[in-house]
Order: C-alpha cells, then sequence, then structure tokens
C-alpha cells in the first residue's frame, strides 16, 4: 500500500490512493513494493475539488485538512531563489473524463458534516478545463535540505516544504516540514532539539526509519506537542548527544515529518484509549529534565 502523508480539502474525505482522479485530471501515486515499505510521494488536493479515490487492497499514511487558506512555497528570505522544495519538482495532471451513465454517490463535507447526494452520471465528464487550480503531488526525496554549518541547532521551519499562511503577518495556519537525510556539522552544539516550547502546536510522524531524537519512534507513529507544552530528546538521545564527538554525522536512517500549525489540537476519544498509546512517555522525559540531563 502507499505509505504517506497527504494534504487534504476541508470539504471532501478522502483516504490514500496509489491513483487518484480528480474531476477532468488522473494523479497516481506509486504502490509501495512491498508491505513494509513506504512510498515518498505527498499528494495536495485544493478545497472544492472533486476527487475519487481508486486504491489497491488496503492504505495507510497521515492525512491533514485545512480549514483556511491554501499551501505554498514559503518564503525563501535570504536563501534567495532556490532551495528547499523547488517549484520545478511538483507534478500537475494532465486532464482527462470519463463519460460513465449511472448512479453514483458523491459525499460533501460542509460545517463539519457529511452529506450525500446521487448523481446519474460521473461528476468527471467536463471535456474542457482552464486554470491552475488543481491537485498536485510531491516527491519528498527531491527537497534541498538546509542546515548549520557553524554552530546552534536551527529552528525547524528552515525543514517547511509548504506553508498555508493566516491572516495573521508571520504566523502559519499550518506548515508541512520533514526531517530528511542530512549531514549534521553543528560544532560545540547539541545538536538533537534541545527542550523547548513552541507557540505552535507540533503533530509529529513518522514516514520510515527512525527518528533521530527518540528513541523507539517508529514508522507509523505519532506524537502530538500542543501550544506551549514542554518537549525533548528523551534519556538515551540525551546521553548519547552529549558524549558525542563533534565530527561531521550524515544522518541517513529515516524521514519524519511534521506538522505545525497555530490552532489547538484536540485529540479524539479513539487516539486516546488507542492500545498502542506510549503511557510512559511523559515519564521518561522528566525523569531526563529532573536528573539535569535536559538542555
Amino acid at each position: 500500500p502507499p505509505c504517506l502523508p497527504a494534504s487534504l480539502p476541508p470539504c471532501l474525505p478522502a483516504s490514500l490512493p496509489p491513483c487518484l482522479p480528480a474531476s477532468l485530471v488522473s494523479l497516481s501515486l506509486p504502490p509501495c513494493p512491498v508491505p513494509s515499505s513506504f512510498s515518498d510521494e505527498i499528494c495536495v488536493i485544493p478545497r472544492g475539488i472533486v476527487f475519487r479515490v481508486e486504491q489497491q487492497d488496503s492504505a495507510r499514511g497521515y492525512m491533514l485538512e485545512s480549514f483556511q487558506g491554501h499551501f505554498c512555497l514559503p518564503d525563501l528570505g535570504p536563501i534567495g531563489s532556490n532551495g528547499l522544495a523547488n517549484a520545478r519538482d511538483f507534478e500537475y495532471p494532465t486532464a482527462s473524463f470519463e463519460e460513465v451513465q449511472g448512479d453514483v454517490k458523491i459525499y460533501n463535507k460542509f460545517c463539519g458534516k457529511l452529506f450525500k447526494k446521487i448523481s446519474h452520471h460521473s461528476p468527471f465528464n467536463v471535456v474542457a478545463w482552464h486554470g491552475n487550480y488543481l491537485p498536485f503531488k510531491y516527491n519528498l526525496t527531491t527537497f534541498c535540505t538546509m542546515n548549520t554549518v557553524s554552530y546552534d541547532h536551527p529552528d525547524p521551519s528552515i525543514f517547511t516544504v509548504l506553508s498555508c499562511p493566516s491572516e495573521t503577518a508571520g504566523e502559519s495556519a499550518v506548515d508541512f516540514v520533514i526531517f530528511p537525510p542530512r549531514w549534521m556539522v553543528a560544532e560545540d552544539t547539541f545538536r538533537p532539539p534541545y527542550f523547548h516550547r513552541n507557540y505552535m502546536s507540533e503533530f509529529m510522524g513518522m514516514i520510515s526509519g527512525k527518528y533521530d531524537a527518540k528513541v523507539g519512534f517508529s514508522a507509523g507513529g505519532a506524537s502530538l506537542h500542543c501550544c506551549m507544552s514542554a518537549h525533548g530528546p528523551d534519556r538515551e538521545t540525551t546521553e548519547r548527544a552529549e558524549e558525542a564527538e563533534m565530527s561531521p554525522v550524515k544522518f541517513e536512517d529515516g524521514l519524519a515529518f511534521m506538522f505545525e500549525t497555530s490552532a489547538i489540537l484536540k485529540p479524539t476519544p479513539q487516539a486516546m484509549s488507542c492500545p498502542f498509546r506510549d503511557t510512559q512517555y511523559k515519564v521518561r522525559d522528566v525523569a531526563s529534565v529532573k536528573e539535569g540531563r535536559g538542555r
């Protein structure tokens, strides 16, 4: 199955497909060669796009639903014209249509509720199309990573792939950030993310491999640190980083991502009662801080 994060519109339900035809267009996401592997591609479906999901067997992954704005490339500022997610690497579909008669169920999400209507033909029957408002996909392996070449741990915003601005200047409704394979060369620096609090809420997930700042955080997992919640690396990671030599190291053991939002994220009852939930996570972090291991 394709195992990937995706950004989905606030007005339509969806799951994660290897083939995703939208109205007038067709967009394919490659299936994984084996069940334990992961796809490096993401798909973004703008608000209001009618789409159909076709999948082979089962599908797993991460989905994000934004309720304001649209995703765009972040402002590169002093970085210049190139770097991070380059516009040339985003892929858009070609136009297509189908002429199918028969009853079709069309679901629409409005004000937090799902509505259904019956159409007597396929909604993908428009043969003319004009404009640039359409789904797109992006391969995360093409991300041009930036990092410090001197000292200190840079803010994770340096790894932003796409950003959805809010009405407040300098504040994003949500950012999509990845932590890809990269060289870490900072000198006289605690290289993992230090203990901190954020104005933004952070939802993290592992697409493949393992995370460099937390032991046991494996593919398919997720963590949530809401606004102003203190967090940081666990004890084992902290001790290893404190004792490590400050020589160049290439991290290539995994691909993690983060949805960073100015909104407060509330876990569902299903998430809180999930048998896979790590109930010792808070205890381990507190123990590290009490023993003076934290930064």
